[in-house]
Protein backbone atom coordinates (compact mmCIF):
# COMPACT_ATOMS: atom_id res chain seq x y z
CA UNK A 1 0.00 0.00 0.00
CA UNK A 2 1.23 3.74 -1.09
CA UNK A 3 1.53 5.94 1.69
CA UNK A 4 -0.24 9.22 0.57
CA UNK A 5 -0.30 13.17 1.46
CA UNK A 6 -2.64 14.47 4.02
CA UNK A 7 -4.31 17.49 3.57
CA UNK A 8 -5.87 19.78 6.54
CA UNK A 9 -8.52 22.59 4.86
CA UNK A 10 -8.69 25.52 7.34
CA UNK A 11 -10.61 28.67 7.10
CA UNK A 12 -9.16 32.13 8.38
CA UNK A 13 -7.34 31.88 11.89
CA UNK A 14 -9.44 28.34 12.87
CA UNK A 15 -7.22 26.19 15.19
CA UNK A 16 -9.09 23.10 13.81
CA UNK A 17 -9.46 22.09 10.16
CA UNK A 18 -12.84 22.35 8.92
CA UNK A 19 -11.56 18.84 6.75
CA UNK A 20 -9.00 16.16 6.66
CA UNK A 21 -8.64 14.70 3.38
CA UNK A 22 -6.34 12.62 1.59
CA UNK A 23 -4.42 13.50 -1.57
CA UNK A 24 -5.76 14.07 -4.27
CA UNK A 25 -9.10 15.27 -3.30
CA UNK A 26 -12.46 17.42 -4.82
CA UNK A 27 -14.51 19.27 -2.56
CA UNK A 28 -16.94 21.77 -2.54
CA UNK A 29 -16.84 24.25 -0.06
CA UNK A 30 -19.82 25.79 1.40
CA UNK A 31 -19.43 29.73 1.66
CA UNK A 32 -23.32 30.33 2.89
CA UNK A 33 -21.94 29.31 6.58
CA UNK A 34 -19.63 32.25 6.50
CA UNK A 35 -19.59 35.83 7.10
CA UNK A 36 -19.54 38.30 3.85
CA UNK A 37 -16.44 39.84 4.05
CA UNK A 38 -12.81 39.19 3.49
CA UNK A 39 -11.72 35.22 4.05
CA UNK A 40 -8.40 33.44 3.88
CA UNK A 41 -8.45 29.49 2.87
CA UNK A 42 -5.09 27.73 4.41
CA UNK A 43 -4.20 24.32 2.98
CA UNK A 44 -1.59 22.25 4.66
CA UNK A 45 -0.44 19.10 3.25
CA UNK A 46 1.65 16.84 4.84
CA UNK A 47 3.62 14.14 3.07
CA UNK A 48 4.52 10.75 4.27
CA UNK A 49 7.59 11.59 5.76
CA UNK A 50 6.42 14.40 7.80
CA UNK A 51 7.28 17.53 5.48
CA UNK A 52 4.31 20.09 5.61
CA UNK A 53 3.82 22.87 2.83
CA UNK A 54 1.34 25.39 3.56
CA UNK A 55 -0.49 27.44 0.60
CA UNK A 56 -2.92 30.46 1.26
CA UNK A 57 -5.70 31.70 -0.82
CA UNK A 58 -7.10 35.21 0.09
CA UNK A 59 -11.06 35.45 -1.19
CA UNK A 60 -13.83 37.37 -0.82
CA UNK A 61 -17.88 36.06 0.29
CA UNK A 62 -20.63 38.10 -0.78
CA UNK A 63 -23.47 35.81 -0.12
CA UNK A 64 -25.53 38.96 1.12
CA UNK A 65 -27.55 41.35 -1.47
CA UNK A 66 -25.33 43.05 -3.25
CA UNK A 67 -25.15 47.06 -3.42
CA UNK A 68 -24.95 49.35 -5.98
CA UNK A 69 -24.17 52.94 -5.25
CA UNK A 70 -23.96 55.66 -8.22
CA UNK A 71 -23.20 59.10 -7.85
CA UNK A 72 -20.08 59.15 -5.27
CA UNK A 73 -16.81 56.40 -5.99
CA UNK A 74 -14.92 55.26 -2.95
CA UNK A 75 -12.12 57.97 -1.98
CA UNK A 76 -13.99 60.61 -4.14
CA UNK A 77 -13.12 64.42 -2.50
CA UNK A 78 -16.93 66.08 -2.93
CA UNK A 79 -18.43 69.45 -2.57
CA UNK A 80 -22.47 70.85 -2.04
CA UNK A 81 -25.28 68.77 -2.48
CA UNK A 82 -24.66 65.38 -4.53
CA UNK A 83 -27.71 63.02 -5.57
CA UNK A 84 -26.53 59.30 -4.75
CA UNK A 85 -28.71 56.46 -5.63
CA UNK A 86 -28.41 53.12 -3.70
CA UNK A 87 -29.51 49.75 -4.94
CA UNK A 88 -29.83 46.32 -2.36
CA UNK A 89 -30.86 43.30 -4.36
CA UNK A 90 -30.31 39.39 -3.56
CA UNK A 91 -28.95 37.31 -6.00
CA UNK A 92 -31.26 33.94 -5.03
CA UNK A 93 -29.41 31.36 -4.87
CA UNK A 94 -27.88 28.87 -7.73
CA UNK A 95 -31.13 27.05 -8.57
CA UNK A 96 -33.30 30.38 -8.81
CA UNK A 97 -32.55 33.96 -9.97
CA UNK A 98 -34.60 37.02 -8.22
CA UNK A 99 -35.53 38.75 -11.15
CA UNK A 100 -36.95 42.17 -9.40
CA UNK A 101 -34.73 44.60 -8.48
CA UNK A 102 -31.46 42.68 -10.22
CA UNK A 103 -30.91 45.37 -12.28
CA UNK A 104 -29.24 48.91 -11.26
CA UNK A 105 -30.38 52.05 -13.41
CA UNK A 106 -27.47 54.40 -14.06
CA UNK A 107 -27.36 57.31 -16.12
CA UNK A 108 -26.45 57.78 -19.27
CA UNK A 109 -22.51 58.04 -19.73
CA UNK A 110 -21.40 62.02 -21.15
CA UNK A 111 -19.70 59.78 -23.91
CA UNK A 112 -23.33 58.72 -25.31
CA UNK A 113 -24.20 62.39 -25.85
CA UNK A 114 -21.02 63.26 -27.06
CA UNK A 115 -21.53 60.59 -30.09
CA UNK A 116 -25.16 61.92 -30.44
CA UNK A 117 -23.52 65.34 -31.22
CA UNK A 118 -20.76 64.41 -33.60
CA UNK A 119 -23.79 62.01 -35.40
CA UNK A 120 -26.30 64.94 -35.62
CA UNK A 121 -23.26 67.55 -36.71
CA UNK A 122 -22.24 64.75 -39.47
CA UNK A 123 -25.65 64.39 -40.40
CA UNK A 124 -26.62 68.12 -40.91
CA UNK A 125 -23.42 68.52 -42.94
CA UNK A 126 -24.22 65.24 -45.18
CA UNK A 127 -27.42 66.73 -45.50
CA UNK A 128 -26.82 70.01 -46.86
CA UNK A 129 -23.63 69.66 -48.97
CA UNK A 130 -25.38 66.50 -50.57
CA UNK A 131 -28.75 68.61 -51.49
CA UNK A 132 -26.14 70.95 -53.49
CA UNK A 133 -25.30 68.31 -55.59
CA UNK A 134 -27.70 67.63 -59.04
CA UNK A 135 -27.89 63.90 -59.56
CA UNK A 136 -29.64 63.68 -62.37
CA UNK A 137 -29.79 66.51 -64.94
CA UNK A 138 -32.15 67.76 -67.41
Amino acid sequence: MEARSKIYIFIDEESQPIAELVAPVNFEMDTTKLIDGKHILKIVSKDPTGKEGVRLVPFEVRNGPAIAIEGIREGAVVDGIIPIMVNAYGKGDQKNFMIIGSETPQSIPFWIFVLLILFLAWAAYYHFTSSTVQLFTQ
